[in-house]
């Protein structure tokens, strides 16, 4: 009898529950989620890729499309730490960048950069840890 009353309130409890599943912005973030699945498309289409590396304490950015860019920008998100978040401007022109990272705190980055050429976007994303 103590069990079936049990039984009864955990049911009863669990039925009340508001289980959602989807966001209230489910719709905003499918747009903004197909949005960067056709830039990594767009991506995928060029012959060379960046190469993005870290080496005596800067992070080197090398494409030798840069002098074909309109514009662009990366990104270093820390999973860890919003606040340690980084974001810069990518130059036309240069085939090499390199970001100072003598301040930062070690631990793993993404990093994501983004730039538009030849009226397309692009985005291409790694993991580096410092």
């Amino acid at each position: 009898m103590l069990f079936a009353a049990f039984i009864a309130t955990l049911v009863t409890v669990c039925v009340r529950q508001d289980i959602s599943l989807v966001r209230p912005d489910y719709y905003q973030e499918e747009l903004v989620h197909q949005r960067k699945m056709t830039l990594i498309q767009n991506t995928k289409t060029l012959e060379v890729l960046p190469v993005i590396s870290v080496a005596e304490n800067s992070l080197t950015v090398s494409f030798s499309d840069f002098d074909k860019m309109d514009k662009g920008e990366i990104q270093l998100l820390r999973p860890s730490d919003v606040k340690l978040d980084r974001k810069f401007s990518l130059r036309a022109g240069e085939k090499e960048q390199q970001f100072p990272l003598d301040a930062w705190s070690k631990g793993l980055y993404r990093v994501s950069m983004q730039w538009s050429m030849g009226g397309k976007e692009f985005y291409y994303e790694r993991i580096i840890v410092l």
